[in-house]
């Protein structure tokens, strides 16, 4: 067996927002959300269900998966493998578009549901020191969660260390598929969930078509890229800081010693008993800095 990195945008989508295997985004919810009895996800819509994306247009999708259950709260779910500028906006933008869009203008705000943010990261963003941290709205004074209708939650991937022998709960196995699947060739003993068996079988390469994968590797290059070109402005921005670091240190070294010449052709004017105005005139010096840094003998 080969497996797509399900870490790649396209193969998530594919894996988590194929209407044919809900059950994978059902207990993928269940896990990182660490919902059971009544409050389990038993049902859901995916509302922007996978389907191949045209190459041409695909530069500009953005290929989160979203849905809603019976309850009515809608899930949003990314990927994200990158820090970009303004992500942390970006993510409450989408949690608040998501949930305004819910009505109409004119219809009546209890109709408003509540919105769950999933956030898969692949590089650290929170001071947590766990591989799961959530996110909500508390009254500082009391610490009561009032305003529970936007959620933010973020698996943080760089976190995660459990070897496969180590996995305990059913997220902790969620969490090695998304960052081992692509080094795998066979699907690991410890997968005794229907839906993560599922899922495995959705990333192995030999059940896509030709069109899929060619959309999957132009992906996966164009990731590949766009971290070459945030790495290269990073690495140009030291190198030029550093080289102004080096002239502005050239510089004010040589403004440094101008001064120390002219102070000390002061101190040697002053030796020779010449008027002040005439050593201000020579030499450019204040008074200020002839008596902070001569002493008239």
């Amino acid at each position: 067996m080969k497996f797509v990195d399900p870490k790649n945008d396209v193969a998530f989508k594919r894996i988590f927002g194929d209407d044919q295997h809900k059950a994978v985004l059902i207990s993928f919810l269940n896990a990182v959300l660490n919902l059971s009895g009544a409050k389990e996800i038993t049902t859901i819509e995916i509302l922007n269900p996978y389907q191949t994306p045209h190459l041409a247009l695909l530069k500009h999708t953005l290929l989160d998966v979203r849905a809603t259950d019976k309850r009515g709260i809608s899930f949003i779910v990314e990927m994200q493998n990158d820090r970009v500028p303004g992500l942390r906006k970006r993510f409450q933008y989408y949690a608040a578009k998501s949930y305004t869009q819910q009505i109409e203008r004119g219809q009546d705000y209890p109709k408003l549901n509540q919105v769950i943010f999933i956030g898969i990261l692949d590089f650290i963003e929170f001071s947590s020191q766990n591989y799961l941290c959530r996110h909500i709205l508390l009254n500082v004074e009391t610490g009561i969660q009032e305003l529970q209708d936007l959620e933010f939650n973020f698996l943080e991937l760089p976190k995660f260390t459990k070897s496969e022998y180590e996995l305990e709960s059913i997220l902790d196995k969620w969490i090695y598929f998304l960052k081992y699947a692509a080094d795998l060739t066979v699907i690991p003993p410890h997968v005794d969930s229907a839906p993560l068996r599922e899922a495995y079988e959705v990333a192995n390469q030999f059940g896509w078509s030709k069109e899929d994968l060619e959309v999957y590797d132009y992906w996966s290059m164009k990731e590949q890229d766009e971290r070459g070109a945030v790495e290269l402005a990073l690495a140009t921005g030291m190198q030029q800081g550093i080289q102004q670091g080096i002239q502005q240190g050239i510089q004010q070294g040589m403004q440094e010693g101008d001064k120390i010449a002219r102070l000390e052709t002061a101190h040697a004017m002053l030796k020779d008993g010449m008027p002040l105005e005439t050593i201000f005139k020579y030499t450019g010096l204040t008074a200020a800095d002839l008596s902070d840094n001569i002493v008239v003998e």
